[in-house]
């Protein structure tokens, strides 16, 4: 009996923490602790064993970061490593009848647009251990403890290419319902639903009790197998260990309680040990597999951190194409991703809510641009994609790359068109629009264009994709050559919607075409088709009179609970009017618009010093968008690509003083910043750098694993005004104290600031920092009281 046939029927009783035990077993795992599979694999095994022997029927390999990037420097090969791992764990599953998964962390570094890491180079990397790991025998791969939905997707797509393993996945969500990268539960399950995992949840961050809201909030949108797999409680440093607070009775009565909503895969992760899990266990061991609160299938798309359900009426923006357009087809000529990543900031802030995204223009390469395009709109913007191309390959470069579960625009009535473009959208769990036309065209009547549409939703089923992911374009043809056509185009939508039960969309500008006050023939025909059934109108959201009109049908519908958006939207009409495509460079720099920003303060200069521009504009944008990331307003992926702008900002400035030697403005510090001796994790170190960096402190970053001696050189000979240290890992703590005691020593007057997962404010103290920074616009309210 493999895996996936065993939690058809049973409860599947998942393995601890593998570093809590480690650590306690009195030899150091050092930098590496997964090259304990070749210097110490007996201890290794007895982790694996005591797990087994407490009621585990599922262990996790000791690779959890045996990738090309975290194990650089290593004595050993991640190949090494995983086939060695693998072995350990087979042995002591044989002895005991269990399962053996292939763990797979997160890379260590933050992928693009965050960071520096391409979406293909994770994929290679992934790619490898997986070969390793398949190679070696295991059962199944667990990808875990990830916070990026983008490193999510290349994980899975690894597996899913090189190899025939079942794949489970789990993220890490803070109590705000959202990963450290800003991924939302609603988008992590419906895009691993929809990539076609065998199982998903969440694991570490949070303890048993903080997880039970989020497991009832997953079952809302898949009906995959769940997964939770929680620390013991909320972490807490004493004596430079990592102590959890949570006993075992509480942890065995929240979890039955988890159980309790449907959730088959149980088991712990950090600060969880084999005896807390038999406590559990031996608690649970009787209990039949069951699943309660049933998954009622939803029609929904969505970026990492957006999830867009289709009730009521959505708009999707139709700007982002070159037809008809000479400045988008400039900019696909000349690259000029600037351009188009302003057209889609402008259809998001005038009401938005799906993107199109067609490149299709002579003379440039279509399938490359499609990946430019979309990887720079994912990074000023955080709604769902529609893939719109006529070529296979566009749309699987598109769909490959986007982060999220995309539209794929379009299939149509031909045969040939069906067999190319379904299996690409199962394959990336796309949903798929379909156009009523066929080898013969569009038909005339309504009844003929039914029919189309029976038979595309008929070949997606057929292909396993779910009738909520079939969307019907009933074709919207120009009313000035076709008069009648406007009502058999309403007549089909009514029949597709009501009949069918499908979402409709349609492009609706085309029924104006080649007539006078096309504004209101569009607006009016858009309301007819939403009375008949239109779910999507594809349209230019700049156009205030199409997307009131929306809003207006939404309220007048119930679709818009309590009004709410209607209210929101029109509360202040100043603020819509026109939606104006006009920006200050505090709107550039809090949108992500890098080349943008630095138009913007290069014509500032023309008029202003630049100390004035900083202190007057810069800093107050940076602060603006600080306050938003600290109140959850924005996450991650939006404050770094503020700092991105807020960096050509500093550029342009740096260039001007340059030029003319101006020098009214100069950086502020230096501040020696570093991941402390025995640390390989540097993610954290890299954010607080970059944020830093935009608020224009001179920052010297020292890189990981840095020794003491070298940080205490680095502050004497740069003259620091500030050192900023950084630790992951609780047993490089002491390290970290080492460092402060050894600056102090050498009569360094900088003061410290520390941070890392494992630290608290209190804990900061002992150990004699100056201060503690939760994150990294701590760290820059902490340099703004100390250097100014």
């Amino acid at each position: 009996m493999n895996v996936l046939e065993y939690i058809k029927n049973n409860v599947l009783f998942l393995d601890g923490a593998m570093g809590t035990v480690l650590q306690n077993s009195g030899i150091s795992p050092g930098k590496y602790p997964e090259a304990m599979n070749l210097t110490h694999p007996d201890v290794v095994y007895g982790v694996h064993d005591a797990y087994f022997s407490a009621g585990t029927k599922l262990v996790l390999t000791n690779t959890f970061g045996a990738s090309a990037h975290k194990m650089a420097g290593c004595d050993y090969t991640p190949q090494q490593v995983i086939e060695a791992g693998v072995k350990i764990a087979r042995s002591a599953a044989e002895k005991h009848g269990g399962f053996v998964a292939l763990d797979i962390g997160p890379l260590g570094q933050l992928l693009e647009p965050m960071g520096t890491l391409t979406f293909e180079q994770a994929y290679e990397d992934f790619a490898m251990q997986v070969k390793a790991g398949a190679a070696a025998g295991a059962d199944l791969v667990f990808i875990e403890t990830m916070t990026d939905l983008y490193e999510v997707k290349a994980a899975v797509l690894a597996v899913k290419e090189t190899s025939n393993l079942p794949v489970f996945t789990t993220m890490s969500f803070e109590q705000n319902m959202h990963t450290f990268a800003g991924t939302s539960l609603s988008s992590m399950a419906i895009t691993l639903d929809s990539l076609g995992v065998d199982a998903l949840g969440i694991n570490c961050s949070l303890g048993p009790v903080e997880m039970l809201p989020m497991a009832r909030e997953m079952k809302k949108w898949t009906d995959k197998p769940l997964i939770i797999k929680p620390n013991a409680g909320l972490p807490c440093l004493v004596n430079y260990k990592t102590v959890y607070n949570i006993t075992n009775e509480e942890f065995a009565s929240a979890m039955e309680e988890i159980m309790s909503l449907g959730v088959n895969i149980v088991g712990g992760c950090c600060g969880t040990n084999p005896d807390m899990l038999k406590f559990f266990f031996d608690r649970a061991k009787n209990r039949t597999k069951t699943d309660v609160y049933a998954h009622k299938p939803v029609s929904a798309v969505c970026s990492s951190g957006k999830t867009v359900v289709i009730d009521g009426v959505k708009i999707i923006g139709e700007r982002i194409n070159p037809t008809g357009k000479a400045l988008f087809k400039k900019a696909l000529e000349t690259n000029d991703l600037d351009y188009i990543a302003r057209q889609a900031v402008e259809q998001m802030n005038a009401g938005a809510d799906i993107l199109d995204v067609n490149v299709g223009h002579l003379g440039i390469d279509e399938k490359e641009m499609m990946v430019k395009v979309v990887k720079k709109i994912q990074s000023v913007c955080n709604l769902p994609l529609q893939i719109d191309s006529s070529n296979a390959d566009v749309i699987e470069a598109g769909l490959r790359v986007c982060n999220g579960k995309a539209i794929v625009n379009s299939v149509n009535g031909e045969d040939e068109k069906l067999s190319a473009i379904l299996p690409i959208a199962k394959k990336y769990g796309a949903a798929v629009l379909g156009l009523t036309l066929d080898e013969n065209g569009i038909p005339e009547k309504a009844e003929d264009r039914f029919a189309i549409a029976e038979k595309i939703l008929s070949a997606a089923t057929a292909h396993g994709i779910r009738k909520e992911d079939v969307f019907i374009d009933c074709l919207t043809l120009a009313s000035s050559a076709q008069p009648e056509g406007a009502m058999e185009t309403l007549k089909a939508v009514n029949m597709v919607s009501a009949q069918l039960g499908l979402k409709t969309t349609l492009g609706v500008s085309n029924i104006s075409f080649g007539l006078p006050n096309r504004e209101l023939l569009n607006s009016s025909f858009m309301t007819m088709a939403m009375y008949n059934g239109l779910n999507m109108p594809i349209i230019n959201p700049n156009v205030s009179a199409m997307t009131d009109a929306v809003y207006a049908y939404n309220q007048l519908s119930c679709a818009d609970a309590g009004g709410k958006e209607y209210i929101a939207r029109f509360a202040d009409r100043q603020a819509v009017k026109a939606q104006s495509t006009e920006y200050t460079l505090e709107s550039l720099i809090s949108l992500g618009l890098d080349a943008e920003t630095k138009t913007a303060v290069k014509d500032l200069l023309k008029e202003k010093q630049p100390l004035e521009i900083v202190q007057e504009k810069l800093i107050p944008a940076l602060d603006k968008v600080g306050k938003d990331y600290e109140s959850g307003i924005i996450f991650l992926p939006q404050l770094m690509q503020s700092a991105e702008a807020a960096k050509k900002g500093f550029e342009a400035i740096n260039e001007h003083i340059a030029a003319t030697g101006n020098t009214d403005y100069e950086k502020k510090g230096p501040v020696i910043i570093a991941t402390v001796k025995g640390d390989v994790h540097d993610i954290g170190k890299n954010i607080v750098k970059t944020v830093m960096e935009n608020y224009g402190y001179e920052v010297i970053d020292l890189g990981k694993d840095v020794s003491p001696e070298a940080v205490v050189k680095a502050a004497q000979e740069k003259g620091a005004k500030l050192v900023g240290l950084s630790a992951l890992m609780t047993t490089t703590v002491k390290a970290m104290q080492e460092t402060i005691e050894k600056l102090k020593l050498a009569g360094c007057t900088a003061p410290v600031m520390v941070g890392g997962a494992v630290l608290t404010a209190d804990f900061s103290q002992e150990i004699g920092a100056d201060f503690y920074a939760r994150d990294a616009q701590a760290a820059v309210e902490i340099a703004k009281k100390v250097i100014g």
